[in-house]
């Protein structure tokens, strides 16, 4: 049967009754560059201009199902954050701290750094059970305590692949090598935008650096580019260069883009380029983000109250205003918000002190994350919207032989969270053995994340599909089950 989300082969799109003649001269004759605009925007609307892609902005496309949720936003933990010191409290492993890890238990398993002579290390934080589930959280998340009762544990995640880069790539387009659509790009052309002001996938960074992989985490891969996300900067214009320099008012960038567009048009009927038609619309959409952006980033209409709620210290960049701006985009319209907050890779040595820079990014991040399920249930919003909160693996059981306290990556056994959307409020999901090396119960692998995820926004992961070099290709590859113990 023919995939229901399946970009059509050949040239892209047609003119559906518009004959190019005359959609170039009234391009040409239109005085504003507005006028030409809006033209385009009203013929893409109503079917009657081609398009390279199933949607534009302020577009939706039907799923395959009636969706539970509508956005999603991921608080990307870069780095692989440990969950023995967050989430896993494990008193045979601090009973055990000092020896030798049984062979029985490292026998097939796959580490980066470990040489053979580590031993294992119990974790230092105090737990305590929150909220009416019971769940383990310790003293360096007391934020994350006041929602143990909103969201789904997922205490069993594994994944394949244990380097940083390639496994963000695993955990963001099902695949450890660059090429492939991010799970961003794979919902944008599944379901469209309902913004028209502003991307429908952005991308906002905080931390001492970016994340490994770049900018391949959130490309859009053999998908048209139109999907990829866009990164946004955490405060002043989100992207620069958006405003006018000076001397360049508004009749004139009119008439520029009326001449850009023009020559864009005669070369996209000539040669049908997807890529063109992409180039069109990044235009126009940057015309409108003049407009929409400012206001998108001016948080002075907040209340105090909310500011405080996030922790947000005006003008200045951090995780707690990437937060905030996170929830400003999905009341927008923007379909896929993802924050990633560096570094997580607590190896130990200078700057990956488990016992120093991990408690450190706690409170860099713990307040906030909270915050953000918090105002979106108090605003009605999370009921439509899937909150994620997790990195690429977990950490090692045992701790590593360098200068100070760290852990290994590991990807047999870590913890995530998510929340909305249709997940079941308050469940613990999955189980390690007594000292974490593996899940004994409620696995769930990447393919299997994506799988649900999807599912809950109204897709069949399994006819989400994209032909490419001969090929149909899915997020999920040709793996992935839906968790249905996790879903309401």
């Amino acid at each position: 049967m023919q995939p229901d989300f399946i970009h059509p082969s050949g040239p892209h799109g047609g003119d559906h009754g518009v004959h190019p003649t005359t959609r170039r001269h009234f391009l040409r004759n239109c005085t504003a560059g507005v006028g030409a605009m809006a033209l385009t925007e009203l013929l893409a609307t109503d079917g009657l201009a081609g398009a390279p892609a199933r949607t534009g902005p302020g577009q939706t496309a039907p799923g395959h199902a009636v969706p539970r949720a509508r956005n999603v936003i991921f608080l990307f933990m870069a780095g692989g954050p440990s969950q023995f010191e967050m989430f896993e409290d494990k008193p045979r492993l601090r009973e055990f701290h000092g020896q030798a890890p049984p062979p029985s238990l490292m026998e097939g398993r796959r580490f980066a750094f470990l040489k053979g002579d580590e031993t294992l290390l119990g974790a230092k934080p105090e737990f305590e059970r929150a909220g009416q589930c019971g769940m383990p959280i310790s003293e360096l998340l007391p934020y994350h305590k006041t929602i143990a009762d909103e969201v789904t544990w997922l205490r069993g995640m594994t994944t394949d692949v244990f380097n940083h880069g390639p496994a963000k790539l695993f955990m963001n387009s099902g695949f450890q090598a660059p090429g492939r659509p991010s799970m961003g790009s794979w919902l944008l052309y599944g379901l469209g935008s309902e913004s028209a002001d502003l991307p429908g996938f952005v991308v906002l960074q905080s931390g001492n650096r970016g994340p490994r992989a770049g900018n391949a985490l959130w490309s859009s891969g053999f998908l048209p580019s139109s999907y990829q996300g866009v990164p946004f900067r955490g405060q002043g214009d989100p992207i620069l260069n958006l405003r006018n320099p000076d001397g360049f008012d508004t009749d004139t960038q009119a008439h520029f883009l009326d001449g850009v567009q023009g020559l864009n048009r005669l070369r996209h009927d000539t040669v049908a380029d997807p890529e063109i038609m992409t180039r069109i619309k990044a235009y126009e959409m940057a015309f409108r983000m003049q407009a929409s952006a400012p206001e998108l980033m001016d948080i002075a209409g907040e209340s105090q109250a909310t500011l405080d709620l996030y922790g947000v210290k005006p003008g200045q960049a951090s995780f707690a205003n990437n937060c905030l701006l996170a929830r400003r985009l999905i009341e927008r319209g923007t379909r896929f918000v993802q924050l990633y907050h560096t570094d997580w890779d607590h190896h130990g040595g200078r700057g990956e002190d488990l016992n120093v820079d991990h408690p450190r990014l706690c409170r860099e991040t713990d307040q906030a994350s909270a915050a953000l399920v918090l105002d979106l249930k108090q605003r009605g919003l999370l009921e439509d919207t899937i909150v994620i909160w997790g990195g690429e693996f977990g950490r090692t059981p045992m701790g590593e032989v360098r200068a100070t306290v760290g852990r290994d990556h590991h990807v047999d056994a870590f913890t995530m969270w998510i929340a909305g959307g249709g997940f079941k409020a308050g469940y613990i999901h999955g189980e390690t053995d007594e000292l974490g090396f593996g899940v004994v119960d409620g696995k769930v692998h990447v393919h299997d994340f994506h799988a649900t995820l999807l599912h809950q926004l109204g897709i069949n992961h399994e006819r989400l599909t994209y032909r490419f070099q001969g090929r149909d290709f899915r997020l999920t590859d040709v793996h992935g089950h839906i968790v249905r113990e996790v879903i309401a």
